[in-house]
């Protein structure tokens, strides 16, 4: 089914529910209700967007038995939802090794409350 195979194809190329619903242009809840195949019927203009969305062609989506192997996750789905909050909270890849620093101050200070 269409909401399979996105489904698929999102999960192994590591995109996250909200990164595809917000670069297609579309609701994270309409999204999910597609890959769930509750809403079976999508228009062919949002698979369209959903496709180039995903930069891949229109029939690896609608073609209907087509084997999708789905790779091992890379990072597990905590680590993944973890990335996706720092994101939103505004936290850019730049800022990191500052917040890094703050968490070891924290780590240490812990230390030595043990002591």
């Amino acid at each position: 089914m269409i909401g399979t195979n996105i489904y698929k194809i999102r999960r192994g190329k590591g995109i996250t529910l909200s990164e595809l619903a917000k670069k297609a242009g579309m609701s994270k809840s309409n999204l999910s209700n597609i890959e769930r195949n509750i809403n079976i019927n999508p228009s062919i203009n949002l698979i369209e967007r959903i496709a180039e969305s995903l930069d891949v062609e229109l029939y690896e989506i609608i073609q209907p038995n087509k084997p999708i192997i789905e790779p091992a996750p890379l990072f597990e789905d905590e680590w993944v939802e973890f990335i996706q909050d720092l994101k939103d909270s505004g936290i850019k890849k730049e800022d990191l090794p500052e917040y890094k620093r703050l968490i070891e101050f924290i780590h240490w200070q812990n230390r030595q409350d043990k002591k």
